[in-house]
């Protein structure tokens, strides 16, 4: 199965989004498709072995809509063409390759516009076709981000087309509602003495409206006669019945019948479409905060890189940087891709990527992050990760991936939806013919109902509701180094009631440290740590590697070592300096009959501790002890405590013994132990969780942890963890800091909180909008509601569930 995401156009409400869906999974070899109305994009599954990407877009344009590839655009100036056969050559060239989507030349600007995958062609690949056809392809300066100028391009065109609107809207109703409410008009514009001139100005000025809102009409009506009327169908048939109304009116008025001039309701369609369009408007200025993270992202990496080739420096496209290159980087410029440190030293900040304010040093060997900022130091770095691949574009990837993705909570939106704007219609049809037949109520007020029942329901309030919630949520997350990585992680992580930590590299540093050195028999503490360091100079065991780096970190110098002796299972045996050294457990001591004298409580102590006590002897006789322990993370125990401020229980799981694990757990507050587990038993151990009836979430950062990841309800990997252990999680935190679970529980509970609130909204409104518009509240003798009012509320409902979801903008972890 292949897996694509689409850009459609054309989509005004979820009617819309819906039919899309719709079209797609009828497509034999599709299995999977979901539209995001908030982002605007499919996301279909699809076998290609039985249907194509142009298989798709047919159908898609078919049902009315187009359906774009989610493609890289760019522009190039070609070199050497002379005619059209020489721009259809560079066409020919570079259609041919694997990977374009589209080439189209300009002979009259010598431009390339060229639409291509970057995951199957580099500009390289393209560049390299031109020249082979005979041209040369040379970039422009400015790379260009398409979606936000198509973005800021509709804004525009919806504002300029509202204000044509308006201009014409606002003297139609001041002549048609002004003289009622007692404003001067001119006598040969007057109801009552000229009726005729009256009429026909006021048709004068809905037409420019109505031309304004074209789209409105062709795609309403073309999406009715394809039996999937959507929201724009809605406005089309209450406008045009207003419109038409009024010419028939304007007939009567000719043939004498001059009380038709009260019946005009040219005023109400040019409103309605002034105030939609309004609406629209801000819609699409809303819309655009939603997606600000990705853009945010996005705006990080750097647009050029300079690389050293054959011993120069040269400063090319990003896009151009391929793996192996070698890059140098100056003191405030940005790392253009991932890589490795190969000359020279520097501080770098990663706060773009993971929160963490305090810049890292980088030496020969370390690894760099694309788009991180060299702070202070110049170096060379080799290229080891380009393009797609670097981490903040599978960062972005994620985002986007989450934000296209819908959470369970949607389907009962998009089920209703579906079946919205016809039942609609039906509505407005049975309670217009109820009202004229039943009611014996005039043409007036029964059309009065019929465009007030039509343009007061709103689907786009409630597809709107979930998605833009998710949008916010998933790219507020990313900002605090929580990646969400679907709508379905995001809704369920507020539902845990159990959290299952893995110990080492997660609740602790991984790294054992040197914790307490005991001395016995007059040495030092420091030459204790020397000799024991010397020893294990030459061991692999993690503790004598622990031993090492502590007596490095104090600038010990090594003892020369005259022999070595590794005692499996006990520990070592060295000489130095003519001593006989002994470092190891409790029996060795016990072997060689070395008395502990009082340092076995001490050690029984530290072992309670969760630490490792290694006993050092000189010449048969004991020195004192060095204890090493994986020690806990700064932030484990506080994050503990907030989640059991949540009401969640915690548990921790690792394949130490039962006394270590104990020690841990009750360093940081663990409620429940699963101590000696292997690697291969950890999701079972989920498993019997769940089995309790809990929804468990599993936080782990190794291979071994893959397993139970994925068994979890949730699963949630620390950054600093394998690719196997993000690949099986269901969200990943990029600061490796514990703190950032309960932050991702928290953000969960208040996205899902926000989801509820816009349904709620969407749901109600329709709900008391509707009966309100059919005439339920002139039933008992209320008012009737004009389609004006209707238009403005119906333009608000979007507008107040999109304003509803930026509020998630402001959400703050809790302390």
């Amino acid at each position: 199965m292949t897996q694509k995401s689409f850009k459609i156009e054309g989509m005004t409400c979820a009617a819309c989004a819906k039919t899309v869906e719709r079209v797609t999974k009828k497509l034999s070899g599709v299995s999977e498709s979901n539209v995001n109305l908030a982002t605007e994009k499919l996301k279909i599954d699809f076998d290609e072995a039985i249907i194509s990407t142009v298989d798709i877009q047919a159908a898609i344009e078919k049902a009315g809509y187009k359906a774009l590839t989610d493609a890289a655009n760019r522009t190039m100036k070609i070199e050497g063409m002379t005619c059209a056969s020489c721009a259809k050559a560079v066409e020919r060239a570079t259609r041919k390759i694997n990977g374009v989507v589209e080439s189209s030349v300009n002979l009259a600007t010598e431009k390339l516009n060229i639409s291509y995958d970057p995951a199957l062609v580099k500009i390289s690949d393209i560049k390299h076709a031109i020249e082979k056809a005979g041209y040369k392809a040379i970039e422009e300066d400015t790379t260009v981000d398409t979606d936000r100028e198509r973005k800021e391009k509709e804004i525009k065109v919806l504002w300029r087309r509202f204000v044509i609107s308006a201009i014409f809207t606002i003297p139609l109703l001041y002549m048609a509602m002004g003289h009622m409410l007692g404003f001067p008009l001119p006598d040969i514009l007057h109801p009552e003495m000229y009726p005729a001139n009256f009429a026909l100005l006021q048709v004068l000025l809905v037409v420019p409206s109505m031309i304004a809102g074209y789209k409105f009409y062709t795609v309403g009506f073309s999406s009715l006669f394809r039996r999937s009327p959507n929201m724009d169908s809605l406005i089309a048939i209450g406008t045009s019945a207003a419109f038409l109304y009024g010419i028939y009116a304007i007939i009567e008025i000719f043939n004498g019948k001059f009380h038709y001039v009260d019946d005009l309701y040219f005023e109400a369609a040019g409103t309605i479409i002034t105030l939609i369009m309004l609406g629209k408007y801000l819609e699409a200025v809303t819309k655009g905060k939603t997606s600000e993270a990705i853009k945010k992202l996005m705006g990080l990496a750097p647009k050029t890189a300079i690389v050293v080739k054959d011993g120069k420096e040269m400063e090319i496209s990003i896009d151009d940087v391929e793996v192996g290159d070698i890059l140098v980087v100056k003191p405030g410029e940005k790392m253009p891709v991932d890589g490795e440190v190969v000359e020279g030293t520097t501080s770098v900040d990663e706060s773009m990527l993971t929160g963490e304010s305090i810049p890292v040093e980088k030496n020969m060997g370390d690894l760099i992050i694309g788009a991180s900022i060299n702070k202070n130091g110049s170096i060379k770095y080799k290229a080891t990760k380009v393009g797609k691949d670097t981490a903040l574009a599978q960062i972005i990837k994620l985002v986007e991936d989450a934000q296209g993705s819908k959470a369970p909570i949607a389907k009962l939106a998009d089920i209703i939806s579906g079946y919205f704007v016809p039942i609609v219609i039906i509505l407005a049809v049975i309670s217009a013919l109820g009202w004229f037949f039943i009611g014996g109520e005039s043409t007036v007020f029964a059309l009065t109902i019929f465009i007030s029942v039509l343009v007061i329901a709103c689907p786009c309030a409630l597809g709107l509701a979930t998605p833009t919630a998710i949008m916010v949520g998933t790219g507020k997350g990313a900002e605090h180094g929580v990646l969400i990585k679907s709508g379905v992680a995001l809704e369920s992580a507020h539902k845990v009631q159990t959290i299952v930590f893995d110990k080492t590299g997660t609740i602790t540093e991984g790294k054992p440290k040197v914790t307490d050195i005991v001395v016995a028999n007059g040495i030092t503490e420091t030459d204790l740590l020397q000799l024991a360091a010397s020893a294990e100079k030459g061991s692999e065991h993690p503790l004598g590697e622990a031993i090492v780096k502590g007596a490095e970190e104090k600038g010990l110098e090594f003892k020369k070592l005259d022999s070595f002796k590794a005692i499996p299972g006990h520990g070592i045996e060295v000489e130095i300096e003519n001593k006989e050294i002994l470092a190891g457990n409790r029996k060795l001591m016990n072997e060689r009959n070395i008395s502990l004298e009082d340092l076995e409580t001490t050690s029984d102590r530290l072992a309670s501790e969760g630490k490792t006590p290694m006993y050092i002897a000189i010449d048969n006789k004991i020195a004192g002890i060095v204890a090493v322990a994986d020690t806990v993370k700064e932030n484990s125990k506080k994050a503990i405590e907030r989640l059991h401020h949540m009401g969640i229980q915690v548990a921790m799981i690792t394949g130490d013994n039962k006394r270590t694990a104990e020690a841990i757990a009750k360093q940081v507050g663990i409620d429940r132990i699963l101590a000696e587990v292997l690697p291969q038993d950890k999701a079972n151990e989920v498993k019997k969780l769940q089995g309790e009836g809990k929804k468990v979430a599993m936080v782990g950062d190794g291979i071994n942890d893959a397993p139970a990841l994925a068994q979890a309800d949730i699963g949630i990997a620390i950054g600093s963890g394998t690719d196997v252990a993000m690949e099986s999680a269901d969200i990943v935190l990029m600061r490796s800091d514990l703190m950032d679970v309960p932050t991702a529980i928290q953000l969960s509970k208040s996205t899902i909180t926000n989801i509820k609130e816009n349904l709620f909204w969407a749901f109600g409104y329709n709900t008391l909008g509707i009966p309100v518009a059919m005439g339920l509240l002139h039933v008992f003798g209320g008012p009737l509601l004009n389609p004006m009012i209707a238009a403005a509320a119906m333009s608000l409902s979007s507008v107040s569930v999109l304003t509803n979801a930026l509020r998630l903008k402001r959400f703050k972890p809790a302390k």
